[in-house]
């Protein structure tokens, strides 16, 4: 049957008498006619008689009292967030149409009411209202009710309703499905008297069931790409198995350790998004009967993840075990790999090089060192900030206490706050059990490290300002203060006086950030510790792969020393391990740089490159690598460099001209590059 014969004989009055007829016939235990009912409609009629439906009922039950009603829409306030802009245009839309638009929940129970003030007042005469139950096995058949039984949209006219207190009205409605897995979350509903009936109706409900659905959609995209974001900060040098889980309990992200930890103690657990712990659900995805924990679940393993109050997610660590008995061929490599990592070198040691540029800033580091000042560390990024932000730390007077470092571009404005400040149990939905203590609090006596300070939002800065003027900090949810005493180093990118100007940041705050300041000089500074810096890279990649050591032919370091290095020693760094992976050979050569680098003529970086190196053979390549060893070892001092190599420092100074490392500041002491 067409759309136009089906609108044609649901609004003929002599077919509503039909039906009425078939009706009568129904109830009292004959079959009506093969063609008075349309399938649907019998259908449902049937249902209703099994659940011994009172056809004489006049209208739906007593809505729930207010503070039920307030529970349920909290229980499904992401439905009604989504739903709230499209029905508030249905207010205007159907203000003068008789007719009225409903939301319900997935049991038929109405959750918002908007449309035509007229047709509120008639629909309350039949508890058509928020509150009130319309599902199949309260009120018959009705719209909202077999919609969700057949999860179809359905139009139920006039005669067709099953109980006879609703046979005036006609509805229209369609399911609302969960666009992540197509669960039924609710309806929406059209209805007006009889005489409202339309065809477009339906199309009403569903268009505006999509549009909400669409809604439901972005809402799950933007809490995952949250989840994500977290995730990439929490696994980042994390030395046990992470989980992320969902609001569902579905995992969407694991690190590399993940699945050896499972593995490990015998977890059957698949990591493709496919096994659920329903015991991780929560929110409006929390079962109403809480769930059992699998049994290898410990709650020690478990963290909420928090954003606005609201929890999104759950961290899930597993702890790596080294298990007895045969070790595996992942956990030989491992132990291998262990056993020939060289020692975890930080601070002014992990910083190679011997230009005369970097050695300056190590010097003026080491002088910072000493003091508690504050200490802005300014430069690119992949310049090695948190190197020298440790050596700050180690080079001092406290040294052997914590060193706490924290990103503060890397985490959203709610997330931060807690990970400052910590919080007290019960300050948040979501909140740890027995409270956290805040990076500040853990920096205590030590070095508090905050990268990309520029990145605070602007609304927490005046609260870290206080801790820092008051030497004191209140966890959230706290009223007593805790007293504290750091050093502050903060790094950053930006040039925070424009973020100042800019009303980015605080004038009181950079003054009180930047007691001092020290600029890391970029990699495009010290081109001429290029040469040291891929030897040490490609002497740590050895060992960290256990494979032979590997040589770069001239030309290809050459061409590495036209580049410009936008990302600095990290880019620097990050090309050298792919070449050292992609390379077939254990000599690297310009077929094996990146395009970009090794396509790059000497005339390309003419203008920015230092002048040319004198032509060197190889004695004075051996001659050269073991002055620069010697400067690095020595700290700059010359007079010390001079001595451990065996020569005047006047000889030496001939020869740093030679190699074009004499420094060009004038205000370079004799003794330090």
């Amino acid at each position: 049957m067409s759309d136009y014969e089906q609108h044609q004989r649901l609004s003929n009055p002599q077919n509503n008498r039909a039906i009425m007829a078939a009706w009568d016939r129904f109830l009292s235990g004959d079959t009506p006619p093969s063609n008075a009912l349309r399938c649907l409609i019998d259908d449902s009629w049937r249902r209703c008689l099994e659940v011994h439906v009172d056809p004489a009922r006049q209208q739906a039950a007593s809505p729930v009292n207010e503070s039920t009603l307030h529970s349920l829409q909290h229980q499904h306030r992401e439905l009604l967030g989504a739903a709230k802009q499209v029905m508030a245009m249905a207010r205007d839309f159907l203000a003068q149409s008789e007719t009225i638009m409903m939301l319900s929940d997935p049991n038929g129970m109405i959750l918002g009411v908007e449309g035509d003030p007229r047709a509120l007042e008639a629909a309350g005469a039949i508890h058509l209202i928020a509150g009130s139950c319309w599902s199949e096995r309260v009120c018959g058949t009705n719209a909202i009710g077999t919609a969700l039984s057949i999860g179809q949209p359905v139009q139920i006219h006039a005669a067709e309703h099953f109980c006879a207190g609703i046979k005036e009205w006609t509805c229209s409605a369609t399911v609302i499905r969960d666009p992540y897995d197509g669960k039924i979350l609710g309806t929406i509903d059209v209805s007006g008297l009889g005489k409202t009936f339309s065809p477009h109706s339906l199309a009403l409900a569903v268009t505006t069931a999509s549009r909400i659905e669409s809604q439901l959609a972005k809402l799950e995209m933007d809490v995952r790409y949250q989840l994500l974001e977290r995730g990439a900060a929490i696994m980042s040098g994390a030395t046990d198995g992470v989980i992320i889980c969902d609001r569902r309990g579905f995992p969407i992200k694991a690190n590399e350790r993940a699945a050896a930890a499972l593995l490990a103690r015998g977890i059957d657990f698949n990591l493709k998004n496919t096994t659920q712990i329903s015991a991780l659900s929560t929110g409006t995805f929390a079962p109403a009967t809480p769930a059992e924990a699998p049994q290898w679940l410990r709650d020690d393993w478990l963290e909420p993840i928090v954003d606005a109050g609201e929890r999104i997610g759950t961290l899930l660590t597993i702890p790596v075990l080294q298990p007895s008995g045969m070790a595996s061929g992942w956990q030989r490599k491992e132990k291998a790999a262990k056993e020939t990592k060289s020692p975890d070198v930080k601070g002014f040691e992990a910083l190679i090089g011997s230009s005369a540029p970097l050695l300056q800033a190590i010097h003026k580091a080491k002088m910072l060192a000493k003091s508690s000042v504050s200490v802005l560390l300014l430069g690119e990024t992949g310049v090695g900030k948190e190197n020298f932000a440790q050596g700050l730390h180690r080079f001092g007077q406290i040294g052997e206490r914590p060193f706490v470092a924290l990103n503060c571009g890397s985490l959203s404005r709610d997330l931060l706050a807690s990970e400052l400040f910590g919080h007290c149990e019960g300050s948040f939905t979501g909140a740890r059990r027995g409270g956290m203590m805040g990076k500040i609090e853990a920096a205590n006596g030590g070095t508090l490290f905050l990268d990309e300070i520029g990145e605070m939002p602007l609304e927490l800065q005046p609260h870290f300002l206080r801790v820092l003027e008051e030497s004191e900090i209140y966890r959230i949810g706290e009223n007593s203060p805790r007293k504290v005493s750091f050093k502050l180093v903060s790094a950053t990118h930006r040039n925070l006086r424009d973020e100042v100007t800019a009303g980015r940041f605080r004038m009181d705050l950079f003054y009180r950030v930047s007691v001092t300041s020290l600029q890391i000089p970029s990699l495009l500074e010290r081109r001429l510790d290029i040469p040291l810096l891929v030897a040490h890279f490609l002497s740590q990649l050895s060992k960290k792969y256990s494979v032979p050591p590997k040589t770069i032919k001239p030309e290809a370091l050459a061409a590495l020393g036209r580049y410009a290095w936008p990302g600095n020693v990290r880019e620097l760094r990050n090309v050298v391990e792919s070449m050292f992976l992609m390379a077939d050979g254990e000599v690297l050569g310009l077929e094996d740089l990146p395009p970009e680098i090794g396509a790059l003529r000497a005339s390309d970086a003419e203008e920015n490159s230092p002048a040319p190196t004198p032509g060197i053979g190889k004695l004075e390549d051996l001659e050269l690598e073991f002055i620069r060893k010697t400067i690095a070892a020595d700290g700059g001092n010359l007079t010390l460099v001079a001595k451990h190599l065996g020569i005047a420092k006047s000889t030496l100074y001939i020869k740093l001209r030679k190699y074009g490392l004499m420094p060009m500041e004038p205000t370079l002491s004799s003794h330090h590059l």
